[in-house]
């Protein structure tokens, strides 16, 4: 609970009314569902529903404070009503003042970029750990507080979500925070109020268009993040990406960049790479990763910049980098005793990601074949629905086009759309077959020898979404339970 006067501590106001009573407040809410006896309003303007059209709601069903920012045309005399220019805004900073500031006794990490998110701040929650620190961890994947695990939805949750899980990392100790941002997030000020010590830009490429409609926009998404660190934080940035200079322009935080292919102040060298693992020069020291790919090469070297910058010791980190273990969803090898066929699992879902992988899985994979099991989903930027399947096609030897969270929309006709990229000779390595289960055990009753089989688009997943469900499908178990079918001859 906490007085009106102590929410709107650092909120800029436009107007009030009947704020003098400075009356308590027992919970704040964005959806006027939740909203409880003697809460705090925000009215909100969302890409599907306005908030403000459910101020009279709020206060029926006992909301005693309305923040808003067009005020009604009924004004109650026993409510009081904040005016403000974004609502979203100041929904952060009162989340933040209500949770007392989490932030600000955590040291917070955001990373954000198209590709390598999740993978990043899951290792950076892994290698704190093996450093001897309690780690707060928001994820993709899972919300982690030490131990524990905590499922998680959405890339990054809402801004009340993320202040309360905060404060209960501070309750229970933890050191440091690592979490996504999402470009929706910083979009819709979703991360106002957190106190950030420092950001990572991993890359940008083709995604969420669906939302930003330019890439220019969502370029400025991204770069609003690191507009709005602080000169106390540091901002490391990915300068082998054609934008990574971009987003470091205008922050006033300490900058840093990395790379592998240019001079930058943190660097990596792949020397060897296998299925499994590669041996990597970084900052001069050579060292063996449990991961494979030149993208994970870059997550390895964000997490190494990261605790640098963070002050670790740089002989420790590396030693516990070695000790690092490829994180669920994102090239997750699955192998049975019978047959050399092997299994990849992986969340790329964006034309970019699924050209890294496919190329990395060809240059290792010299003795078998490549079947790549591809879908996109359902109500989302159709743009890259033909590019998805061309790049398939370009560097697979069979493709097989299949469902991948349709949604509302018909499995059937979000393949044609992906079929629209492919030419003749794509068209002849290519199947369709739209129960991705069936797809699934298509792939593997063609794989033989030492082929490998790439699911591409779920990764983590552990469901389909189709008409408003979200149906059981775990692509790993899948693709194990038939792979054990396969049998080497």
């Amino acid at each position: 609970m906490k007085r009106l006067s102590e929410l709107l501590n650092g909120i800029e106001i436009a107007k009030s009314i009947n704020t003098l009573a400075d009356s308590e407040v027992v919970a704040i809410a964005f959806d006027s569902r939740k909203v409880e006896p003697n809460s705090l309003f925000v009215a909100t303007k969302g890409t599907q529903v306005d908030g403000h059209a459910y101020i009279a709601k709020a206060i029926e069903k006992g909301a005693t404070a309305i923040l808003c920012e067009v005020l009604p045309e009924e004004i109650n005399s026993s409510i009081a009503y904040i005016m403000v220019v974004n609502s979203q805004f100041a929904l952060g900073i009162l989340a933040a003042n209500y949770y007392d500031n989490p932030s600000e006794n955590l040291k917070v990490v955001g990373v954000t970029g198209t590709n390598g998110k999740t993978s990043t701040t899951t290792m950076l929650f892994d290698l704190f750990t093996l450093l001897g620190y309690k780690v707060g961890l928001l994820s993709t994947i899972q919300i982690r507080v030490g131990a524990e695990i905590i499922s998680a939805t959405h890339t990054t949750p809402d801004a009340i979500s993320i202040q309360k899980s905060m404060q209960y990392m501070v309750e229970k100790g933890c050191e440091y925070c690592f979490m996504e941002v999402s470009s929706h997030a910083i979009d819709q000020d979703r991360i106002a109020g957190i106190h950030f010590q420092g950001g990572v830009f991993t890359n940008i490429t083709h995604d969420h268009l669906d939302y930003h409609l330019t890439f220019q926009n969502y370029i400025r998404a991204k770069k609003k993040f690191f507009d709005g660190l602080s000169k106390e934080a540091f901002a490391i940035s990915n300068i082998d990406d054609k934008n990574g200079k971009v987003m470091l322009q205008n922050t006033i935080a300490m900058k840093k960049t990395m790379a592998m292919h240019s001079l930058a102040d943190y660097m990596v060298k792949i020397l060897e790479s296998s299925m499994e693992s590669m041996l990597v020069k970084m900052d001069g020291k050579e060292i063996n990763l449990n991961v494979m790919g030149e993208f994970n090469a870059y997550n390895a070297l964000s997490c190494y910049a990261v605790a640098i910058e963070l002050g670790m010791k740089k002989e420790e980190v590396l030693i516990q980098l070695t000790k690092l273990k490829p994180v669920e969803g994102r090239i997750d090898i699955v192998q049975t005793p019978n047959t050399k066929v092997k299994g990849i699992v992986d969340y790329a879902h964006t034309p970019d990601a699924v050209e890294k992988l496919l190329v990395e899985i060809g240059k290792i994979n010299k003795h078998g074949k490549l079947i790549t099991v591809i879908g996109c989903g359902g109500n989302r930027d159709k743009e890259k629905r033909p590019v998805m399947a061309k790049l398939a096609s370009q560097y697979s030897d069979r493709v097989i086009l299949t469902s991948d969270n349709p949604r509302n929309e018909n499995p059937k006709d979000i393949i044609d759309d992906m079929k629209l990229g492919l030419d003749e000779s794509g068209n002849k390595k290519t199947i369709i077959v739209i129960d991705r289960a069936e797809a699934i055990k298509t792939a593997c009753l063609l794989a033989a020898g030492e082929d490998v089989i790439a699911l591409v688009g779920k990764g983590h997943e552990k469901y389909q979404e189709i008409n408003g469900e979200k149906l059981p499908f775990d692509d790993k178990i899948c693709l194990k339970e038939n792979m054990e079918l396969i049998i080497n001859e």
